[in-house]
């Protein structure tokens, strides 16, 4: 019996999620491992924010789904646990989904601690 996992078509996604650019707004930069043919994601975040212990990072996984909507053709919705890279790392929920083309362009939005933001813009890299 074979354990192999169908890793056909996987490709890397990188980009920001929210208003880069806007003074002291958090962005969140991310890098994912894209299954389509398991519409699974897994990967990085680092959300950055020019405030003291403004920066967390962790991990997340997820699921990727085609849409056939117009120019969103993909939704994306992940979640995990990030930590805070300040002097006492504490872990906090991590969720983000995002309305995006086949180039990872488009809208999102997520939510961390008491910080929760939507219909901002999803760049990739």
């Amino acid at each position: 019996m074979s354990t192999q996992s169908n890793l056909a078509g996987a490709y890397l996604a990188q980009g920001t999620i929210g208003n880069v650019g806007m003074p002291g707004a958090p962005i969140v930069h991310f890098s994912f491992v894209v299954v389509p043919s398991q519409h699974k994601v897994s990967g990085a975040v680092q959300i950055t924010q020019a405030t003291e212990n403004g920066n967390y990072s962790g991990q997340v996984t997820g699921t990727l789904y085609a849409t056939g909507l117009g120019n969103v053709t993909q939704i994306v919705a992940v979640k995990g646990t990030i930590h805070s890279e300040g002097v006492m790392p504490i872990e906090i929920p991590f969720e983000a989904h995002l309305a995006i083309d086949g180039s990872w362009n488009g809208t999102g939005g997520f939510s961390y601690a008491n910080t929760h933001v939507e219909s901002v813009p999803v760049t990739s890299k």
